[in-house]
Formats: C-alpha cells, structure tokens, sequence
C-alpha cells in the first residue's frame, strides 16, 4: 500500500470546477487532506515535491459506473487489476453497479466490497445497491439498510423492471429516505435479440437492431413515475438525441432528474461497426451521428451532467464470438480522460467543463466528499500532461480487459500521477 506523506505538488495548473478555480499554483498535502494551495502553511516540510510545470492538477476522476468483475468473475478481471487501471487513469472514485456474484443487495455484500477496495487502497469504490432482491423485479430491497452500509444509490443495473407497480414503489421508498434512483432505459420487448441500433447500418449488416424507442418509451414511463414520486432520479448511460430532449423537458418541468453518458457514446456510432467490430458492441448500442452530435451539445451546455466509462473488461474469448453473440462493453477505465480531452482538442466543449463532468459533477449527485481541491478535502488528485501524445495499444493497458475499440487510436493528455487520500496511487516516472 502506498505511504502516506507530506507532498507539495509544484507549479500546475490547478482546475478545480467545485471551487471555480483555474489558476497556476503550488498544492499542499499532509494526513491525506489538503492543507493549503498558493502558500505552504507554517511549518510545512515536505517529504515528497511533485513538479507539476506544465501540467494541470485537477480533483481525482468520479467514474459512476465500473464492473470491477470480482466477486464472480474473477477470470475477466480483479479488484486489484481494476483499482490499479482507475489509479493509471486518474479515477479515485468508481461506482460498482450490483450486478456483481453474489448481487449487491444485502448490507454484508456492500460492506465486503468496500472493505476489500480500502484494503487494496488503490481508489475509493462505492456499491450501487440493487432495487430489487436479486435484481429480479419483484421484491423491494432494503434500500436504507444498504444505505447505511455505504450504498451512495440504487439501480437494477442492465435487468429491467418491467412491473410499473413495483417501479413506482421502489421510487417512493427511495424518495422517503431522499436516497438517489439510477435507472437503465430499455425496453426489453422492444431491445430482444437486437445487438446494434436499428437503422441503415443494421440493415446492410443483417443484425437484429434496437431502436431508439426502446431506450425512450421507458424515459417517458419513468418520468412519469418521477414526477408522481418526487424521488431524485439519474439516468445512466444515456443513447440518443430523443432522450436528452425528454430529461431536459423535465428538468424545465422542475424534476429532479439528471443524466450522464459513456464515454464512447461521444465518440464512436453505428458505422464504426464496419465489418462486425465486436469492440463496438455495447450496451446501449452505438446509435447514428445526429445522436453523437446531441450528446456532445448535452454534455457541453451541462445538459448531461456527467460522462462516465461504463468500464466493462472481458477476457479475450467474449469478443471473438460473432457480433450478434459478443459480450457487450468495453475497458475503459485507461481512456476514460484521454477521450474527454479528444472532445477539447476538437472544440466539443473546454477544459473545464469536461473536468467538471469527470469530477465535481458526479460527486455532487452522490452527494459525496469527492471531486473538489477545496482546503480540507481528502486529497484525491489527478495530475495529468494534456500535451503528450500517444497511441493507444491496448495490450499494455494494466487493466485484465483489453477489449477497447480504440487501440492504435492517437490520444493526446496522459496521466502522470494519481493521489488517493493522500498517498501517490500511480506514478509515470
């Protein structure tokens, strides 16, 4: 486990969203926290400088949802291979989503899983409980338990909950305890054996496609939902153009309502699929361009208030499967911030409102100490070089899963040290 020490972090460029900052100054940590920024405090000595010259400092990555695949399956990855692939790409928080084996939908499984991750001391993780007992839409779980074992929301990760009832239900026991619902949109009758959007580019492949109102008609059922509940809502991992015009006509109806998006929903759609890419199989599908330029728009005017990697690692025999019976997802954990700063380099949105997506936005929506350089806070920081330029080959991604439709891409910005709670998690040099 990493030393905890006295680091002065030396001449970056502090962008820190939560405190509107972004000036050139010196960072100071002692005891895990930050003590000072600009001026070292009386009697600071440091045992380790940090020299930050050219290079921004920023509050350590919220990533809303990672599969670290332990427990259950620990032949596509590890708790320990996943913490080290956060701390490699600047990520100091990860939400595990409960479709884990056992499923998280008991206080004991929420407490394992945070007790190993600050075992192994790498990142923060933080359970999402499940909805429902086993994830099986029907019974409610025991949300406030699971809350108070360190579950910061709930979801029914990728199973839908077809019975509107039990919706309902679950909602208003979240809304009676002010707990956070994260809901997947998918229609399951609509999706059924589709594997890639539903459009021209499906056709001409001959797959089964999903259309877009699969992931919109459940938006509209849950809104609905929401606005009879009150509960405080996100919808995860959001697809289309359609559906950003449906939250942000609640947001405007006055629902306390919030969306993120992966990260490769920025960048890639339908046609990347070319010859049957099974890299490019996910989960939503990669939808059309106009669905790629809306969720840009979204995230740069805050819209979308987050962007997250949905890190999904597989081992290699799950993509080598036809397109149609490919394992969704993708690793994304290592590409997570060089793809945000692709979207600064072409002008999508500007540095601070992207590190703002990464960071103090998500952590605001859990409502947890994260994402701020604010003096006082756990010292999880992100120190990265937005001027290297490198090329991705996914065989050196520290990561089990190498399974990322953007090897041999150029990528500009590369992480060059990783802090959690004070203790230097990952280092270039």
């Amino acid at each position: 486990m990493a030393e905890q020490m006295n680091i002065h972090i030396r001449g970056g460029r502090i962008i820190d969203p939560a405190n509107r900052v972004d000036s050139i100054e010196d960072l100071f940590v002692s005891q895990g926290k930050i003590v000072a920024s600009g001026k070292a405090p009386a009697g600071f000595t440091a045992d380790k400088t940090i020299e930050a010259e050219n290079q921004i400092v920023c509050p350590g990555l919220v990533d809303l949802s990672v599969r670290m695949r332990e427990p259950g399956q620990e032949y596509k990855a590890t708790l320990k291979s996943e913490s080290a692939a956060a701390a490699a790409g600047g990520i100091t928080t990860c939400c595990c989503p409960p479709d884990t084996s056992p499923i998280i939908d008991t206080p004991a499984m929420a407490s394992m899983l945070t007790q190993r991750a600050a075992e192994i001391g790498l990142t923060q993780l933080l359970p999402i409980g499940a909805l429902t007992t086993g994830l099986e839409g029907e019974t409610l779980s025991d949300m406030f338990a699971l809350h108070q074992a360190g579950c910061v929301a709930f979801c029914n990760a990728e199973r839908p909950i077809t019975n509107t009832i039990i919706m309902r239900r679950a909602m208003e026991y979240a809304a009676s305890f002010d707990l956070l619902v994260m809901l997947r949109a998918n229609d399951p009758w609509l999706s059924d054996e589709g594997c890639m959007h539903e459009g021209e580019i499906s056709t001409r492949l001959g797959l089964a496609g999903i259309p877009e109102a699969a992931e919109t008609i459940i938006i509209a059922r849950d809104l609905a939902l929401i606005e009879q509940t009150g509960v405080r809502a996100h919808f995860a991992r959001i697809s289309s153009a359609r559906s950003v015009d449906l939250i942000v006509q609640a947001r405007e109806r006055g629902l306390n309502v919030s969306a993120d998006v992966a990260i490769h929903h920025l960048h890639l759609t339908d046609y990347d699929i070319g010859k049957f890419n099974t890299f490019c199989r996910v989960t939503p599908p990669l939808r059309t361009e106009r669905d790629k330029d809306r969720l840009r728009e979204a995230v740069a005017s805050g819209q979308i208030q987050a962007i997250c990697s949905d890190h999904q690692p597989h081992e290699k025999d799950a993509k080598l499967a036809a397109f149609s019976d490919a394992e969704p997802g993708i690793s994304g954990l290592e590409t997570l911030l060089p793809l945000g700063l692709k979207l600064v380099d072409e002008g999508v949105l500007d540095i601070n409102t992207l590190i703002a997506s990464l960071s103090s936005s998500p952590a605001r929506l859990l409502g947890i100490e994260a994402g701020s350089l604010g003096t006082g806070n756990r010292a999880d920081i992100c120190i990265f070089d937005p001027d290297v330029e490198w090329l991705l080959d996914n065989t050196k991604l520290l990561s089990k899963g190498h399974n990322t439709p953007f090897k041999h891409w150029p990528l500009k910005g590369r992480v060059t040290s990783t802090l959690h709670a004070g203790k230097i998690v990952y280092s270039d040099s």
